[in-house]
């Protein structure tokens, strides 16, 4: 026993102490190859080009979620360039136009939206909340805005023409098409043919580009500008006329109740501001 003790004493603890320094290395060098292997595989968001990251925006009101799609500005041809068969006069002539950054909403406003804002629905076609709100004057709609500002402390705003044809377009992924992300109307918009007398839930069709739904048909969506005629001149970040004597204002994209020509991504109106009708809508926008 006296030897055991004794070795133990000389030996044990110095075998001990090597074994502990060894797992310690081993846990050291395990460590640093585990940091080196994490950097190199796993996706680091600090270390990502700028244009992996989503810049998209998502909002939560009242219950009700949307989102807001960031658009990277640019210059384009606004108006009716060549693809547009059948445009009409106030659609020209084709000027360039060049748009800052901001962010235009996924969806038109939904019904569910706005009654989280509102607290009530003058929709025509109700049953389905994730229909789009309609019934809308210009009005109405910049109520519903600044409602909707004090409530979550932003600054939304309905987009400008400008800013919608460019969305509506595609954005700087531009595709040349006559509707919103389609050659052909059934793919991307609700409309007289297909409808069946009713506008429907949003992102039913395809998104165009930038994933944005239903810029094509379902409902019109009114515009920030007066209406007014086009002008050869190029533009940046144009508002629109600085008056119109009717005080009429912008709606586009076409409806539920449009001929498909009607639905052109160029394809544009002018109403009263207290003008309204199951085919009037809106989506938000918001400066970057």
């Amino acid at each position: 026993m006296g030897l055991n003790k004794i070795y133990w004493s000389k030996f044990g603890k110095r075998a001990l102490l090597a074994i502990l320094l060894q797992i310690v290395l081993v846990l050291f060098f395990y460590f640093i190859f585990w940091l080196c292997e994490d950097k190199t595989k796993r996706p680091i968001l600090e270390d990502q080009p700028q244009d992996v990251l989503s810049l998209d925006k998502s909002f939560d009101v009242n219950g009700c979620s949307f989102k807001l799609i960031f658009i990277e500005g640019g210059t384009f041809s606004m108006g009716a360039t060549s693809e547009q068969v059948g445009a009409y006069p106030d659609e020209k002539p084709v000027h360039s136009v060049t748009i800052d950054d901001y962010y235009i909403g996924e969806t038109e406003v939904t019904q569910e939206l706005y009654e989280a804002v509102m607290g009530n629905n003058p929709s025509q076609f109700k049953g389905d909340l994730q229909r789009p709100v309609e019934k809308m004057s210009w009005n109405s709609c910049n109520e519903f805005v600044q409602r909707l500002n004090e409530l979550t402390g932003e600054n939304f705003c309905l987009p400008t023409e400008a800013q919608w044809e460019y969305a509506a377009r595609g954005g700087k992924n531009a595709e040349g098409m006559m509707y919103s992300g389609n050659n052909d109307i059934e793919n991307v918009g609700w409309h007289k043919s297909n409808a069946n007398g009713s506008t429907h839930s949003v992102k039913m069709k395809e998104p165009n580009a930038l994933g944005l739904y239903d810029m094509t048909g379902n409902v019109m969506e009114w515009c920030q500008d007066y209406f007014g005629k086009y002008t050869p001149d190029h533009q940046d970040n144009p508002v629109g006329a600085p008056y119109n004597y009717e005080e009429k204002h912008v709606i586009r994209g076409g409806a539920w109740c449009f001929a498909a020509k009607h639905c052109r991504i160029t394809n544009r109106t002018g109403e009263y501001p207290h003008s309204l009708s199951s085919a009037s809508g809106f989506r938000i926008a918001m400066r970057k």
